[in-house]
């Protein structure tokens, strides 16, 4: 006894894990309807040859799943030539006998082995029911028909073709609560039982059990974080990118405003004002943008007028943003000024060398030092 509850409570446990995992959510009330035609034999379980007292059988059902376990449904069907059992009177009718029950159904491999989320190849049901039978007698004879009450168990064998079609094998044993014969009060006595064998085609219509996965609170918080994280983020680059843009059109309006003053002549106390240009980029870029390639092209006619002449292109990355980024990006700010006198001007490449200096601090104005320093050598 101890080891049956034991057993009982490890599959009622293992079922509702299983269950736990996932949320069912269950169809409407026109969904998992199903349709059927059954037929067989059926035969006495006891004084009559078993197999020599055969007779067919022919029936259908109507059935409702309500949940991936149970099952409710009706059924009908009606014997051919059971009135020749034990010499009875015949019926003058195509049948001899009917039954008309309702029913349930557990599915077992649901039962204990949880809900798959989808239909399996093969299932076996077990299923009862009870309802009214009918024996139909001639008149003539003087024999009245019977009406009886019945129960029946048996299970159910699925093979599921596909998700709405299903073949089954369905034996079964079906007891005349009233007796076979002379009414008399019985119950569950084998010698007034019948075995069935039936085989059944069902159509089942609607989308069936659908799994969905239980709202989980937590995670849905941290993803609403998240995502305000990344607008914040999202914020923060298109100001930086404002910012850049207003840099830009502030070189580019001073830019103009150069090359639009009328020529001065002033005192050289230097000589830094010939041999150093500098070339300005916007933020995380190493594009030379069109306001600062005249600045490229002074560049290349010094060169050109001074054949001898060389230029060290240093590149620099303000402190905005990751450390090494920055390092390359000053390398390739250096490689971009190389790259457009060489391909642009035609200046000889070993004359002039590109080095990235990485971080710059030599201007108090954070985006001056987004830069390529380029100082032309004259021997």
């Amino acid at each position: 006894m101890k080891k049956t509850i034991i057993a009982a409570g490890v599959l009622a446990a293992m079922t509702a894990a299983s269950a736990s995992a996932q949320v069912i959510e269950r169809p409407g009330f026109f969904d998992n309807w199903s349709v059927g035609l059954d037929g067989g034999v059926t035969t006495p379980m006891s004084h009559n040859a078993f197999f020599g007292s055969m007779r067919g059988v022919a029936g259908l059902h109507v059935a409702k799943q309500i949940t991936p376990v149970f099952g409710l449904g009706v059924e009908s069907y009606f014997g051919v030539n059971t009135s020749s059992w034990k010499g009875r009177v015949h019926s003058s009718t195509a049948f001899d006998n009917s039954y008309v029950g309702m029913y349930g159904t557990v599915d077992l491999f649901n039962l204990f082995g949880g809900y798959q989320c989808a239909t399996r190849p093969f299932t076996i049901e077990a299923t009862a029911g009870a309802g009214w039978g009918h024996d139909y007698y001639t008149k003539n004879d003087g024999a009245e028909d019977w009406n009886y009450f019945m129960t029946k168990a048996g299970l159910n064998f699925n093979f599921n073709v596909n998700d709405n079609l299903t073949l089954s094998v369905k034996p079964s044993v079906a007891w005349n609560m009233n007796g076979n014969f002379d009414q008399s009060a019985t119950a569950y006595d084998i010698n007034k039982a019948t075995f069935n064998l039936m085989a059944g085609v069902s159509y089942r219509f609607g989308d069936g059990f659908e799994c969905v996965q239980p709202y989980n609170a937590a995670e849905v918080d941290a993803l609403n974080a998240e995502v305000n994280a990344l607008r914040t983020a999202v914020a923060a680059q298109a100001a930086a990118a404002d910012a850049a843009a207003l840099d830009a059109a502030a070189m580019a309006a001073a830019l103009d405003s150069c090359m639009n003053r009328q020529p001065q002549v002033v005192k050289e106390v230097s000589n830094q004002y010939n041999s150093v240009r500098f070339v300005f980029f916007r933020i995380g870029s190493s594009t030379i943008t069109a306001d600062q390639m005249p600045n490229v092209e002074m560049i290349a006619d010094y060169m050109k007028n001074h054949p001898q002449s060389k230029v060290v292109i240093k590149g620099y990355a303000s402190k905005d943003g990751n450390l090494d980024f920055n390092i390359k990006l000053a390398q390739r700010r250096a490689e971009s000024v190389r790259t457009a006198l060489v391909n642009k001007y035609k200046i000889a490449a070993s004359r002039i060398t590109a080095e990235g200096e990485g971080i710059g601090n030599m201007f108090e104005e954070e985006s001056w030092n987004r830069v390529s320093i380029c100082t032309l050598e004259t021997k």
